[in-house]
């Protein structure tokens, strides 16, 4: 009697190329979420507002005669799938700059920043996962690059899991520079001190 294995596809993540660097084809939807600019809170209000706002307007202008409580309706719905509509616009801003689809200078910073800080600590670049590799390639490929088709169907990653598409050895090479640096600094102000003491 043989036992029988199940291999599963481990390859490395596909990437579209873009005009600015690629930080991660699959971020974490708390990452997204901690990225975003101000000007993305900006704009998802106010595509959250346009909404309620034109159907308030229209209303104003050409009463729909819907009765006592028909507009109120209305405007919930309205409300509803403005703030539905202007979180995913605010969401979408935030994400296209990790995939390196619009400028990205200080995204690529503050990744550097956060993962070499990981590096130093100690702790997993990407977080701790209680799924399997199988279960975090499948994930992985259902929510690679997913806010590109948010006009169909909204699609969030919620998994922590290591297929982002970037070289993870810049991480770990600017954190041993740093600490190169470090160690340096400490010894030349070691031997200063001494110097001092003579």
């Amino acid at each position: 009697m043989s036992s029988t294995t199940t291999q599963t596809y481990t390859g490395p993540s596909k990437t579209v190329p873009t005009d600015y660097p690629l930080i991660d084809n699959d971020p974490h939807f708390k990452r997204v979420l901690a990225y975003a600019r101000p000007s993305d809170y900006a704009h998802g209000i106010a595509a959250a507002a346009v909404g309620p706002g034109l159907l308030l307007a229209m209303e104003r202008f050409a009463p729909s005669q819907v009765g006592k409580g028909g507009f109120a309706q209305a405007m919930r719905l309205g409300g509803f799938l403005g703030v539905a509509g202007g979180f995913l616009y605010f969401y979408q801003r935030s994400i296209l700059r990790f995939y390196g689809m619009s400028e990205n200078a200080r995204e690529v910073q503050m990744d550097m920043r956060e993962m070499v800080d990981k590096v130093k600590a100690g702790k997993p670049l990407y977080g701790e996962s209680q799924l399997s590799p199988a279960m975090q390639g499948m994930a992985a490929r259902q929510s690679r690059y997913s806010a590109l088709f948010f006009g169909v169907l909204p699609w969030f990653n919620f998994v922590n899991h290591n297929q982002h598409g970037v070289d993870t050895a810049k991480y770990y090479q600017q954190a041993e520079r740093e600490l190169e640096a470090e160690r340096l600094s400490k010894g030349g102000f070691q031997s200063g001190v001494q110097a001092g003491a003579q």
